[in-house]
């Protein structure tokens, strides 16, 4: 199963690459995606999530995860995941 993870901005410096292809053996939800890329790119943790709260804007195939199921959205073969940074000021 091939899931496409695309970074914008900040995240994509934190990153490295803007973009990865993973291949996963089953089905993965959003936030086992985000465990995963925090694991292998730690950079990324810092700027991606904390605890529950996570610090990006998630799409997938072009729909935000909150109009889907969350941080449970199952993903599947073919899927394009991209984060972008959300920026707080006061």
């Amino acid at each position: 199963m091939a899931i496409t993870i695309r970074f914008i901005g900040a995240l994509r410096h934190a990153s490295g690459p803007n973009e990865l292809a993973l291949d996963f053996k089953r089905g993965i939800s959003i936030k086992e995606l985000i465990s995963k890329i925090t694991k292998e790119m730690p950079a990324l943790k810092r700027s991606l999530i904390d605890q529950q709260l996570v610090y990006a804007l998630i799409l997938v195939n072009g729909k935000e995860i909150s109009v889907l199921n969350g941080l449970e959205t199952n993903l599947k073969d073919g899927d394009h995941v991209v984060f972008v940074p959300v920026v707080h000021g006061g």
